[in-house]
């Protein structure tokens, strides 16, 4: 039978061994090493006996790795909630025993939200979520953040107070940002040149132009392939080109498995509810294959094959914007953006680190819930978006000072 939910199995020796060795291993394998002030420490050590909530930012696959590193640090255990789909092959075991446990996103998942409530009412518990959900591939900018967190903090006070206990619990902002520690223009030019040549475009002078032709070239090929493209479309600026696009291949998706679109809630949310139907789906259609309906489920496996790259492409431009590098055409910015189009044209899920980074994490002011919480208990949805939103202003407040204290 399937397992659709991995709990934390977390192992006292396997972690500080992973803490120990971590400093080593880190930039070797995954070229980065952790930098964070001292009054980031301070702060977190000043709330030894409290419980915590941690909530970083996500621009790359790599920060669960620095938040890890940053446990190590501090010589604390904390726990990780990460999507169900890293939990595949051999390393399934050992992320639980680091403490890391699954969500399946795109639909309530019970199992994990009550493993989630039960971590929070221990304590001194430290649990790290990333609210924006997923990779936003923006080392200067945040999504919004999902409310989902911090609902369910307060749903842990709920259950302590049923006990007659209303506890600290601190949300604490997390801002993580990279930086390149050496001159990165030939390795721009070098990517610059493999996707010119992937794409058959005729290199121009400036880099910035470059990269301009070559997402321009991505754009069209993506309106072609969706059936969406018109030379009246040059009109329209490139932000609005990429919404359209976005909304057409989501409504496309959600309509072929049968999903009912709502177009007031988030890209990203019903991304997931597609990707959780689609895995429905598509282990019903493994169930059911037999001999006689071969040609069939080939016909299916098919959609679910272009449906399942349309979700790629989805949470990949997801919070893409005209106008992310010329407003600071950092190394770091035009190299996010770069690896986005590799992604899309080498169909490369993680491509490797450009280069040696140094990740900086800064700690924000930490958040009482215990202050918020008669408040919570009179509007809980105003409440928790509000948090929510102070939160991830925070949070992109300490990036913004990052830029100019590194």
């Amino acid at each position: 039978m399937k397992n659709y939910f991995y709990p934390p199995l977390p192992n006292t020796c396997l972690i500080n061994f992973a803490q120990v060795i971590a400093p080593v291993v880190i930039p070797y394998f995954f070229k980065f090493e952790l930098r964070i002030d001292r009054e980031s420490i301070e702060t977190i050590q000043a709330l030894n006996e409290r419980r915590i909530l941690l909530l970083p930012n996500h621009p790359t696959f790599q920060d669960p790795i620095a938040i890890f590193a940053l446990s190590g640090q501090l010589n604390q255990k904390f726990y990780y909630l990460s999507a169900y789909e890293l939990f595949q092959g051999f390393m399934t075991g050992i992320f639980q025993q680091l403490g890391v446990y699954s969500i399946r996103r795109g639909l309530v998942d019970r199992p994990s939200i009550a493993q989630t409530i039960e971590i929070l009412t221990q304590p001194s518990c430290r649990l790290v979520i990333f609210p924006e959900g997923g990779c936003s591939f923006q080392n200067d900018t945040v999504m919004p953040f999902r409310a989902g967190a911090v609902q369910i903090a307060f749903q842990a006070m709920s259950k302590l107070a049923k006990q007659g206990e209303i506890p600290d619990l601190y949300a604490l902002p997390v801002s993580i940002k990279y930086r390149y520690t050496q001159d990165m223009q030939r390795v721009i030019h070098q990517t610059l040149n493999r996707l010119e040549q992937a794409l058959n475009i005729k290199s121009c002078l400036k880099d910035y132009d470059r990269l301009q032709a070559i997402a321009q070239h991505v754009l069209v090929r993506m309106e072609r392939e969706y059936d969406t493209y018109s030379p009246t479309k040059d009109e329209l600026t490139w932000n609005d080109r990429i919404s359209l696009l976005r909304m057409h291949i989501l409504e496309s998706c959600e309509q072929q498995l049968g999903i009912s679109s709502n177009p007031k809630e988030p890209v990203r949310e019903r991304t997931y509810r597609v990707e959780y139907v689609l895995k429905t789906q598509v282990d019903t259609l493994e169930s059911e294959t037999t001999a006689e309906t071969e040609t069939v489920t080939g016909d299916r496996a098919n959609k679910y094959s272009l449906i399942e790259k349309s979700i790629k492409r989805l949470l990949n431009f997801d919070a893409i914007y005209d106008g992310y590098v010329a407003e600071n055409p950092t190394p770091e910015r035009f190299l996010d953006t770069l690896t986005r189009l590799e992604r899309e044209v080498f169909d490369i899920d993680k491509p490797p680190a450009k280069g040696y980074r140094h990740a900086r994490i800064k700690i924000g002011e930490p958040i009482n819930l215990k202050d918020f919480f008669t408040e919570y208990q009179r509007d809980r949805a105003n409440t928790v978006d509000a948090v929510t939103l102070k939160v991830q202003q925070t949070v992109q407040q300490n990036l913004n000072l990052l830029n100019g204290n590194w």
